[in-house]
């Protein structure tokens, strides 16, 4: 499932996670956003956060992308992709620093991707998974179309899952 491609907006370019942004990645996983939503992931020095990326490099069921300003090049985001062995589709997610959380920008990132994936990828429905408690997240999924399915525990863990398939999701373009 390697799909990489770049993707811009007006705003933002969207393009594949490299090995040369651990220090994004360091930063990102460590806001207590993602340790409260996503999980703590251990992640403390440039050498966990290089190891973390060739993780994910090396699975061909994970996509991440990196959501960077088109005016500074800034990294401000990730978009992901994965194919979830308790789950018959791939799921998408997203996680932004949180200096640029209520901007629009990750309706626009996730939005492009959801757009790549369907138009050239030709999926046919697309989940995403949260917490209960992400109410800020749950948001951004019913705002992209996406509707409850169904709640499942994983790992101890209450998942609630969102979907539709694609022909409900609403362009950005």
């Amino acid at each position: 499932m390697k799909i990489q491609p770049f993707i811009a907006t007006d705003r933002l370019t969207i393009k594949p996670l490299t090995v040369n942004d651990y220090i994004f990645i360091l930063e990102l996983v460590n806001t207590e956003g993602w340790i409260q939503f996503i999980g703590n992931r251990n992640i403390t020095s440039d050498n966990d956060a290089t190891a973390y990326i060739q993780k994910i490099l090396a699975n061909q069921n994970i996509v991440y992308w990196v959501v960077s300003l088109k005016i500074s090049d800034e990294a401000i985001g990730i978009i992901t992709f994965i194919k979830r062995d308790y789950l018959e589709h791939p799921d998408i997610g997203f996680a932004f620093l949180p200096a640029y959380t209520k901007k629009g920008y990750a309706f626009e990132a996730t939005n492009a991707v959801f757009n790549y994936l369907i138009e050239d990828q030709k999926l046919t429905h697309i989940l995403a998974t949260t917490i209960p408690e992400n109410i800020r997240s749950i948001s951004l999924l019913k705002k992209l179309g996406l509707a409850f399915e169904k709640e499942m525990e994983v790992e101890k863990q209450k998942l609630h899952i969102y979907g539709t398939p694609t022909a409900n999701i609403k362009s950005y373009r």
